[in-house]
């Protein structure tokens, strides 16, 4: 079990701490959903240094990135961020990342902490361009400072203007007394703010200041079962539980980051794929009965007939009803389609609806 640079920290705020993706993570402090309105209502800090991050430098970087990534990173410019996805050989997804401009030939790619050597590994297995990669992940510390508060509270740490960094753009400059933080408005949580990303000897520093800067606006450490829930009412997918090896890119809504302007990793046949339509969806849900729905539940037609399968589900905090995600076969996916979720021995109605649920 791996330990972040701030992990002493979280054990001497009490949090409860859980094993997660090889690391020893704060899981919730205060309970799960006092944090989510935190970060909803004022601003909270989430350490997630557990992320992965890798280096490509060369010529040839950005023509490794096109090959491997579903979306164009061409259009990057430096200072700029793009979610997007590396596509496998069968029509799956080897994970989800985040792709930053540093530099004219210099690319970061932030990926999810679970698959950090798979991740590694199949961009390595592509790089016959002779791009210098760098995996800087067990170097680098990654906190969310996020909320609405987010840019009032954290101001008087940096001369960046805060407030003029755009959603997917980034600043790099001084952060709480250090050089060099990268400071991106690529947050999770729909509820804006920022990710600072520095080094793991500087993360304690940028923590505690941090915390006073945020002392009069209420900030408190959020665990990641808020953040669970704050990505979820965005309709935010998670590798893992709504994407992975067997899921297609078609299939889970991403088609908006999946661009055949270029040839990528299986795009001619992602692309037969939107053609001629896949035979399930991702679709959000909310209950209309009493209930929650849990990842692995069952989908059920009016007759009780399997139809899909639960990927995420819970009570959402902000609106106090149960709501989910899950693959459904097409012709159950429309908006307001009827659907039942299998909650033990009870068909629980639930209908299709248009992510994201929360809406500010």
């Amino acid at each position: 079990m791996k330990n972040t640079a701030l992990t002493h920290v979280h054990e001497k705020l009490g949090a409860k701490m859980v094993p997660f993706a090889g690391y020893n993570m704060p899981v919730q402090y205060e309970g799960v959903n006092a944090e989510h309105e935190t970060v909803r209502n004022g601003v909270g800090v989430f350490d997630v240094s557990h992320m992965g991050e890798f280096l490509l430098t060369g010529e040839n970087a950005l023509a490794l990135i096109q090959k491997v990534t579903s979306n164009d990173a061409s259009v990057l410019e430096i200072g700029r961020a793009q979610y997007s996805c590396l596509p496998n050989n069968e029509g799956g997804i080897v994970d989800d990342l985040i792709v930053y401009r540093m530099k004219e030939d210099q690319y970061l790619l932030v990926v999810n902490a679970s698959n950090i050597d798979k991740d590694w590994n199949w961009i390595a297995s592509h790089n016959d361009l002779g791009v210098n990669m760098l995996n800087l992940s067990d170097d680098y510390s990654l906190l969310a400072i996020q909320g609405p508060k987010a840019v009032e509270a954290m101001q008087s740490l940096t001369s960046v203007d805060l407030a003029a960094i755009k959603y997917y753009h980034f600043e790099v400059g001084p952060f709480a007394g250090i050089d060099n933080v990268i400071i991106s408005a690529t947050g999770y949580t729909g509820s804006g703010g920022f990710e600072i990303y520095c080094k793991n000897s500087e993360v304690e520093q940028v923590w505690h200041k941090v915390f006073e800067a945020g002392d009069a606006f209420g900030i408190k450490p959020i665990g990641l079962a808020a953040r669970d829930t704050l990505r979820l009412e965005m309709g935010f997918c998670l590798y893992g539980n709504d994407i992975n090896d067997t899921t297609s890119p078609i299939e889970a809504g991403l088609g908006w980051i999946t661009k055949f302007t270029k040839e990528f990793t299986n795009s001619e046949n992602l692309k037969k794929q939107k053609e001629t339509g896949v035979t399930r969806k991702l679709i959000g849900f909310e209950l209309i009965e009493r209930g929650i729905p849990r990842h692995d539940y069952e989908i059920v037609d009016a007759n009780g007939n399997n139809i899909g399968i639960v990927t995420s589900g819970t009570m959402a905090p902000s609106l106090g009803k149960g709501i989910g995600m899950g693959y459904v076969a097409t012709e159950f996916a429309a908006v307001d389609s009827e659907i039942f979720i299998q909650i033990r021995n009870n068909k629980v109605k639930a209908k299709v609806v248009k992510m994201p649920f929360y809406k500010k």
